[in-house]
């Protein structure tokens, strides 16, 4: 089983959180088994070598979150059924994007030295002349989920100034007088590197989910360009292939 030793720890990130952190993945990725009893806290105390009330807090932690329960003089139990934390669906189409985030408010991060452009890859359109960039942390009940490193287009940007700089970009995108031509977004997994890992509050190599979004014009120009790093312990996807399907073409596909 993994463990955390003591030179893989952040400094600024509470040591019962990393400690919570890999107890929790034991129990998604299946070491411990539903109904199954777990260490001890004096043998996790031992094995993450951090002091009983620390270990004591990551247990409480998983308590709250509904994956373990204590029982009195037996010790602590994997939940025989546990509650999807999994809370954020990325989703697939332009309008469920824009009902998922229209609320968020976006806790804005101050960048001394911002990068002038986004760096395009194939496929992404042409850069703009100038871009405004804004850097923010998405949180839900307090705790944060995801880091938005954002560029906008600077003629887009200085349209709607005041509310980019207070909520969610995109929805103020879809709702500007724009001719947006295209739009994708693209997933891959990555690990938490210490700046992440210490803005979100998970370990140091903690699994993410990096999504990164470009919006062009009908001149073919990048006006919008953002990578997400989301938490991947609250992240799933969902697709549904035969959505809006008539049943006759489903059962033609399936032949």
């Amino acid at each position: 089983m993994p463990t955390i030793h003591s030179s893989d720890r952040r400094g600024k990130i509470p040591a019962y959180i990393q400690v919570a952190a890999a107890l929790r993945r034991r129990i998604e990725t299946g070491d411990w088994q539903p109904s199954e009893k777990i260490a001890t806290l004096e043998e996790l105390e031992e094995e993450f070598q951090v002091a009983r009330v620390t270990v004591r807090q990551a247990v409480d932690l998983l308590e709250r979150e509904g994956l373990v329960t204590r029982q009195q003089g037996r010790g602590t139990f994997v939940n025989a059924t546990v509650n999807d934390k999994r809370w954020l669906t990325l989703e697939t189409s332009w309008d469920s994007v824009l009902a998922s985030i229209k609320d968020n408010v976006p806790k804005f991060i101050k960048v001394d030295a911002p990068p002038a452009a986004p760096r395009l890859r194939e496929g992404d359109g042409v850069l703009a002349d100038k871009y405004v960039f804004l850097r923010s942390v998405q949180l839900k009940d307090n705790v944060p989920y995801a880091v938005a490193n954002l560029h906008i287009a600077k003629s887009v940007f200085d349209r709607r100034r005041e509310k980019f700089l207070k909520h969610t970009a995109l929805p103020i995108l879809a709702g500007m007088n724009l001719k947006i031509r295209h739009a994708h977004q693209t997933l891959v997994i990555g690990t938490a590197d210490p700046e992440i890992a210490e803005l979100l509050q998970v370990s140091l190599s903690a699994p993410t989910a990096e999504v990164r979004w470009v919006v062009r014009d009908d001149t073919d120009t990048a006006i919008y360009v953002a990578d997400i790093t989301y938490r991947a312990d609250c992240v799933k996807m969902s697709i549904d292939f035969f959505e809006n399907a008539a049943p006759a073409a489903i059962a033609r596909k399936a032949a």
